[in-house]
């Protein structure tokens, strides 16, 4: 088999999300935990009506995600302890030439094994998930999450050397290693190192520095940039350096990368410190971009001209996402495709 991760542009069969449950992440108040299953709620919702999603709800959640998921979401059942999907579902891929659906499953651990992250339930969600929709395991000894990589479809990925080379993921990896792994899994020939994330997410709950709140590849040759405007914001200072340094890149097919800066909300600050509000997490689905919302009109609507610009001929559909960055990420963090496998007449 020869595999090949598309575009997260490409259409899609579904989209996969998990449940909430009790626990560190999710709120030590009731009021708490009421706001994030209604955010992970509000997201399927957006999704759903324009894209199907399944959605794995563990036994102790089946009654409250009955009724608060809309009819049309698919509930399955499995047990679940992290519901980040993106990151300890599996990755799907497609070969080719014969036409099969693959799915990449890496090593999950709670994102380098922090004391309280529980993943032992999640980490056997992407065997699942393959298992259920009939996809070819890709195994992997690497020790990544779906966060941590974005590719144009067409051989290029985006990675982060503090995620991958994260002695507490990858012990004894190097460049490449993973650029090697990536070309087995996700068909990259080119790989385009970040040397950081941004400062949030080196906090005691985030993930040291994954891609998919910083840059995404809207289309191949085309980059869309968190864009920190504020010099009183330490992202102000990584944002630059990550541009001087993207601007100087290349893709799979040689192409000079053209960066779209895509700003930050004007807030700096929450009562945790400062934030990562990030409107480059979002998930892109058949027909729409579901983009994170941070209750700033102004801000809101300029982030959704720019995807709108980025995705033609897709509905921005913007949704609140402070309660999901509360907790550690955004739309794209708790979503994952399943690529539909291609006929004749579709595009890649």
């Amino acid at each position: 088999m020869v595999w090949r991760m598309p575009a997260e542009t490409a259409p899609h069969e579904r989209i996969w999300m998990a449940f909430p449950v009790e626990g560190v992440t999710l709120g030590d108040t009731a009021a708490l935990r009421e706001e994030g299953y209604a955010a992970w709620t509000a997201v399927a919702t957006a999704v759903a009506a324009r894209t199907p999603v399944a959605i794995l709800v563990d036994p102790t959640e089946v009654a409250r995600a009955r009724r608060m998921l809309p009819g049309e979401v698919e509930i399955v059942e499995a047990p679940v302890d992290e519901y980040w999907m993106r990151d300890h579902g599996p990755t799907f891929v497609v070969d080719d030439e014969t036409g099969r659906l693959g799915a990449v499953d890496w090593i999950f651990n709670g994102w380098g094994a922090p004391e309280w992250a529980q993943w032992q339930k999640s980490a056997g969600h992407a065997r699942l998930i393959a298992d259920a929709v009939g996809a070819e395991i890709v195994p992997s000894l690497l020790v990544n999450e779906g966060g941590g990589i974005h590719v144009d479809g067409e051989g290029t990925v985006l990675l982060t050397e503090t995620v991958q080379l994260d002695p507490r993921r990858n012990r004894y990896a190097d460049r490449a290693r993973v650029e090697a792994e990536m070309a087995r899994t996700l068909g990259a020939t080119t790989a385009i190192w970040l040397p950081r994330g941004l400062t949030r997410d080196y906090d005691e709950f985030g993930t040291n520095g994954h891609v998919d709140i910083v840059a995404t590849l809207a289309s191949p040759g085309r980059l869309l940039l968190h864009d920190q405007r504020d010099p009183a914001h330490p992202d102000h200072a990584v944002t630059r350096e990550l541009r001087e340094l993207l601007a100087a890149q290349t893709d799979a097919a040689g192409r000079r990368l053209e960066i779209i800066d895509l700003p930050a909300p004007t807030t700096l600050r929450d009562d945790e410190g400062f934030v990562d509000w990030s409107y480059v997490n979002h998930l892109v689905t058949n027909d729409a971009v579901i983009a994170c919302g941070f209750g700033e009109p102004a801000a809101d609507a300029a982030a959704a001209d720019i995807l709108a610009g980025a995705y033609p001929g897709r509905e921005v559909v913007t949704v609140d996402a402070r309660p999901i960055f509360a907790r550690g990420g955004g739309i794209h963090c708790i979503t994952q495709q399943q690529h539909r496998l291609l006929t004749a007449g579709d595009a890649r």
